[in-house]
């Protein structure tokens, strides 16, 4: 387990880098792997929340799910941060 001085430089790392806006606060994955989900994630929740303006300007976007044989990723979007979850699913 890393150190908390270790934690908090890759954190300044983190930050410093450009584009960067936000950091993940707690993971139990590896740092590229978390970040290359965060990533990905951010992008496809910003085209979720244009799809749901478009098919009603009145609502927004509260929470999205996706689900395959391997992941199951839940994401719950707020105005200071986004909350993503990623587990293994349930057998059917």
């Amino acid at each position: 387990m890393a150190s908390q001085n270790e934690v908090d430089d890759m954190i300044k790392r983190v930050q410093t880098s450009k584009g960067v806006q936000g950091i993940p606060i707690r993971t139990s994955m590896d740092n590229d792997t978390t970040l290359h989900y965060a990533a990905l994630i951010s992008q496809l929740i910003v085209h979720a929340k244009r799809v749901v303006r478009e098919i009603d300007s009145s609502q927004e976007l509260e929470q999205l799910r996706l689900r395959s044989y391997k992941h199951e990723i839940i994401v719950a979007p707020e105005s200071k941060y986004i909350m993503i979850v990623i587990q293994v699913p349930e057998a059917v």
